[in-house]
């Protein structure tokens, strides 16, 4: 059994040293408790085959919201060596840029009561459409110019007025990752991109909050994060158009395996020589998905404010909704670290540059950029900084509480009381309640514990606490 394999080797460390054909050791972030109520070991298994893919550099690492993906686990970092690794498609998972953008305000979230809150839901609901399958709202966006949509992420939509100039400065990679090209995308994936501006289903989510606790003055000053304010967060991703681009170079690289000599551990992990034709197309195509999934985070923040100012009939300058930051997950970007050039996976896990690296926006260089961790509906979410020793994780932390309970197993265990129960005093704007039950925090890990780990572990500083007060939620399934 893996799980009996686990050894720890730190505070919150667990390790798999290499066996069989693993060139890498795996590496497992877990408090005592997480550690406790541990029984992935199919995403362990997970993490184990991504160690033996060709050119894979150690460790492979598991963060404390793992759990089992396709191919690699959800909280799973893999790094690869520009030269003689590999890229995989399922490694990045089928929403890429699955991503999270928060926004803060000047708004006391005592000075609004539950009418208003639930007329600003209503106001982004009429202009954000939510659900599998959503397109958007406007032709505009519908009909879109995806050449250059996908070329400029969400500069392009900043730069004709969706949007404050300052935004761009406010996004990781700026909102476009380098090299997209649409030649390399499939015409089915591209018929499917009339979706911007659009949540989706599953964990996505558009989440009206209040900064609870503050645990870092300094930092949080600079965010613009106050204690007792109202802050927004926006999680959503690529939607359609990157899930058919990782279906469709999953395939492409599941062909193509035997061509290079590549012994593929699991279909979910298909994986192509970086610099071989399906490599460099792959990571054309998931810039084009990444950029888009930018813009569309860009479009729902114009639209947010948008609702904001028509119902509390103040101007912009007075409400906030300043671009605190944008942050990525399920994505693979070339990096530097530790003296070698690697292209890093995360899937399900973000980035955390820490105070001083080259690559940090300039207002965030003395202190790194804020990484943003959404709890479930119904719980807290935290923003936090990557310490001296992220680089550890090659500069990684994990992108949220994560599953405890399959889908399956939540819709069919979790009642309409413990539901309810467990959004008491939370705002939620569905069609379907019960659609939603296997997004109900019950099915999530303990968000405090799972970020407490990582702190715990000399990795993070918690910067602020953000509790819930009202949600959008869109219904059905999305990876």
């Amino acid at each position: 059994m893996l799980l009996e394999k686990l050894e720890p080797f730190g505070k919150n460390r667990y390790r798999l040293r290499p066996f069989g054909e693993m060139q890498a050791e795996v590496v497992v972030f877990l408090s005592p408790r997480l550690k406790a109520q541990f029984e992935e070991g199919e995403a362990l298994k997970q993490l184990v085959d991504a160690a033996c893919l060709p050119g894979v550099v150690s460790p492979v690492i598991g963060m404390p919201d793992i759990h089992t993906g396709f191919g690699l686990p959800i909280g799973g970092v893999m790094a690869t060596d520009l030269e003689k690794g590999v890229v995989s498609a399922g490694a990045v998972g089928m929403d890429i840029n699955c991503g999270v953008r928060l926004l803060s305000t000047r708004i006391k979230a005592a000075s609004l009561d539950p009418q208003v809150l639930e007329k600003i839901l209503a106001a982004i609901e009429k202009r954000v459409p939510s659900g599998v399958g959503k397109s958007s709202a406007y032709r505009e966006f519908r009909q879109a110019d995806l050449e250059a949509v996908t070329a400029g992420g969400a500069a392009y939509f900043i730069r004709r007025g969706y949007g404050l100039p300052e935004d761009e400065k406010s996004i990781e990679a700026g909102g476009a990752i380098p090299g997209a090209s649409l030649k390399a995308v499939s015409r089915q994936a591209r018929e499917r991109a009339d979706q911007l501006a659009t949540i989706g289903g599953g964990n996505h989510f558009i989440e009206i909050e209040v900064v609870e606790r503050v645990y870092h003055p300094g930092a949080a000053a600079v965010m613009g994060l106050e204690e007792g304010n109202l802050a927004v967060l926006i999680h959503t991703g690529s939607r359609g158009f990157g899930h058919q681009i990782c279906t469709d170079y999953s395939a492409r690289m599941n062909q193509a395996a035997a061509k290079y000599g590549l012994r593929i551990p699991s279909r979910g992990l298909a994986a192509a020589p970086i610099d071989s034709p399906e490599g460099r197309d792959y990571l054309a195509a998931m810039a084009c998905a990444a950029n888009f999934a930018f813009a569309n985070r860009q479009l729902i923040t114009f639209l947010v404010r948008e609702a904001f100012m028509e119902v509390l009939k103040k101007p912009l300058e007075e409400i906030g909704l300043e671009l605190v930051y944008d942050v990525a997950h399920n994505i693979a970007k070339v990096e530097e670290h530790r003296g070698r050039t690697l292209l890093v996976h995360r899937k399900g896990a973000t980035r955390a540059l820490p105070a001083g690296h080259r690559d940090n926006p300039e207002r965030y260089r003395h202190i790194g950029h804020p990484a943003i961790i959404p709890g479930s509906m119904g719980t807290a979410s935290y923003v936090v900084l990557g310490t001296g020793n992220i680089a550890e994780t090659f500069n990684s932390v994990n992108h949220g509480a994560g599953r405890t309970m399959s889908r399956k197993k939540a819709r069919s265990t979790v009642s309409m009381e413990e539901f309810r129960e467990s959004l008491k005093g939370v705002l939620l704007r569905a069609k379907n309640l019960r659609a939603l039950f296997d997004e109900a925090p019950l099915a999530y890990k303990d968000i405090d514990e799972v970020v407490g780990t990582l702190v715990d572990a000399g990795l993070t500083l918690p910067v602020v606490r953000l509790k819930p007060l009202a949600v959008i939620k869109g219904e059905g399934e999305e990876a």
